[in-house]
């Protein structure tokens, strides 16, 4: 598809999402041991219009899990950010809700799209999609407990379930009072192979009237221009091609509103960002899980750099924060090359 960067695409006004009007049509999908604060606040920087944290378990909040408390914590939060919940049974979610009430989030959303295992064993993720009247009255519990816009992300599928198990998800989702919903194009049991069905988004977009949101395979511009005029969705969840490339937001709002696209970052900026992404993490987190999690995210920075396979050994052998930038530092200071382009 041979689109000018600078040409916007047909001009829409981006509906509300409840009370919540995002300033573009792009956001951070959440995604379980990556959409922590620090990856969330790079994002929000660099222009994502909403960003989701992680999944948290409602029964773990029920049960006062420090763990689920602490991955709703929003302190390094400067853009909008939505709460994401899974569970299956409505009082508890309901209770989770308004735990959360004075917590910063613009929405709180309803992940029925998990294909993990002891996820959809339990009755959840995306095993709701087999039973639309259990999700009309997930919907409905939270909505009353909320106070804010209450959203859900499916996929397309599970077996087990009807052809058009998502459509029939998303119809109980805007009956329960849902604001939007959000669309994996994928089935469960594709996980995160093949690739999206943009037909099948379309087919949930037509059969709602609330915001559809469009989710999977968007790595570039193009993609992103795809997914808006194949499937007619509202807007476009970025998931895994904006972990280490937190600037695919700066670039996809320059195409959005006709400006010029920017220059790709080069080795300096991507080695000032690792810095900074860690020193973030480590203010979340303290120095020793920073130094350890931070190991998952050099790869996605330096992806193509020559010489990155032996670069993210060496980081991931260093015990504290310091030698961690030190690490960074040295072994970027000699490569002056620009990498390839990732959005």
């Amino acid at each position: 598809m041979n689109m000018d960067h600078r040409e916007k695409p047909k001009d829409k006004n981006l509906p509300a999402i409840g009370g919540f009007r995002p300033a573009s049509p792009f956001f951070l999908a959440p995604m379980a041991g990556f959409t922590d604060g620090a990856c969330r606040r790079l994002a929000g920087e660099m222009g994502a219009a909403l960003t989701y944290t992680e999944m948290v378990s409602a029964k773990g909040l029920y049960y006062r899990g420090e763990r689920s408390y602490e991955l709703l914590d929003t302190e390094l939060d400067l853009s909008p950010v939505a709460f994401q919940l899974f569970g299956s049974d409505p009082d508890i979610l309901a209770f989770a809700a308004e735990k959360l009430r004075d917590r910063k989030h613009v929405l709180l959303d309803v992940n029925m799209g998990c294909p993990v295992p002891k996820v959809v064993k339990n009755g959840e993720g995306s095993a709701l999609l087999r039973d639309p009247e259990l999700i009309y009255r997930i919907i409905r519990a939270l909505v009353s407990a909320a106070e804010r816009p209450v959203t859900a992300k499916i996929r397309i599928g599970i077996e087990g379930a009807p052809a058009d198990a998502a459509v029939e998800a998303a119809q109980a989702i805007e009956a329960g009072g849902g604001a939007a919903v959000a669309v994996h194009g994928r089935t469960r049991e594709q996980y995160y192979t093949g690739k999206a069905d943009l037909t099948a988004i379309r087919r949930v977009k037509e059969s709602v009237g609330i915001p559809v949101i469009g989710n999977g395979d968007i790595a570039s511009c193009q993609d992103a221009e795809r997914m808006l005029a194949e499937t007619g969705c509202d807007y476009v969840m970025i998931g895994r091609a904006a972990l280490g490339n937190p600037w695919f937001f700066r670039e996809l709002n320059c195409w959005w509103e006709g400006r010029e696209k920017p220059e790709p970052p080069d080795v300096a900026a991507k080695k000032a960002m690792m810095i900074r992404h860690y020193r973030l993490m480590e203010e979340e987190k303290g120095e020793y899980a920073a130094v350890r999690e931070m190991r998952k995210f050099v790869g996605r920075y330096t992806k193509g750099l020559p010489g990155s396979a032996a670069l993210r050994g060496t980081v991931n052998a260093a015990a504290s924060g310091s030698e961690f930038c030190r690490l960074i530092e040295e072994r970027l200071a000699g490569t002056a090359v620009a990498l390839p382009e990732q959005g």
